[in-house]
């Protein structure tokens, strides 16, 4: 189980109402962890909340979506005085089905804003806390898409690039200073967000994880940074680094079109 005197007596779970960042609310509460939950709808927000509050935790809650310009001034008043030992950052826009010249460019401009500039605010304001403290943790969850390019989810691919390579010299940076960093790379996984977004899960042989095995695995590997890739996806991951880079994405890209809902 997680130290709370560790990763406690506070944690921030962005993206914190439903799939993979409400398991970790869970998992967090049963070790005795007080929760901050952000996420952007109200409604699911208050009823993960409520059950949360159940397993004897103190829980706040913040509806607030990321794209707000003031959204991480939001954030610090919101947990002003609290002593966060844990940073879930969760929360992850993306741009299924669209290619990129013939897409909404502001919508792009919103999953990089969310994907980056939303977490590497937060990083910045919780991390500076913790390496004064001496101790923490900063949990980033990335994805498998941001190994390789791929057609239609490009940016997206781009933006979880960025965050692994910031989650491994952000590791360096904190680690002499008791702070741990981790970006949990996920590969598929059942969420709400994923079935929104029409991914077919049904494929024979896809490789499918569920929320809770994964928020488990992260806060496991939380110490073991600076990342650890999620449901047996390392082969995976270990492939898409290598080369040559055309005949990877070409290979990829046939695959993610039997995943990937029709080009709109």
């Amino acid at each position: 189980m997680i130290d709370k005197n560790l990763y406690g007596p506070w944690a921030v779970v962005v993206g914190g109402s439903e799939g993979v960042g409400a398991s970790f609310a869970h998992r967090l509460a049963d070790a005795g962890i007080n929760l901050v939950l952000i996420a952007r709808k109200p409604g699911p927000l208050e009823e993960t909340a409520a059950r949360v509050r159940a397993r004897g935790v103190e829980v706040r809650t913040l509806a607030l979506d990321l794209l707000d310009p003031g959204a991480p001034d939001k954030v610090a008043a919101a947990t002003d005085g609290l002593e966060v030992g844990l940073l879930v950052f969760n929360a992850g826009a993306n741009s299924y089905g669209h290619d990129f010249v013939s897409g909404d460019l502001e919508r792009v401009q919103g999953v990089l804003d969310l994907n980056i500039t939303a977490q590497l605010a937060l990083t910045h304001h919780f991390g500076a806390s913790m390496k004064e403290r001496g101790r923490g943790g900063i949990l980033l969850v990335g994805s498998l898409s941001g190994y390789l390019g791929q057609a239609r989810i490009s940016v997206y691919s781009a933006a979880k690039a960025f965050s692994r390579v910031f989650a491994e010299g952000l590791w360096l940076e904190l680690r002499p200073h008791g702070v741990h960093v981790l970006e949990l790379v996920l590969g598929v996984t059942r969420t709400p967000a994923m079935e929104r977004a029409g991914l077919r899960m049904d494929l024979p042989g896809l490789r499918v994880a569920e929320p809770d095995d994964v928020a488990r695995e992260g806060l496991e590997h939380l110490a073991d940074g600076p990342v650890h890739i999620a449901g047996g996806n390392a082969p995976a991951a270990e492939k898409r680094s290598g080369f040559p880079r055309a005949e990877l994405v070409l290979g990829a890209d046939e695959a993610s079109r039997r995943l990937l809902p029709p080009a709109s």
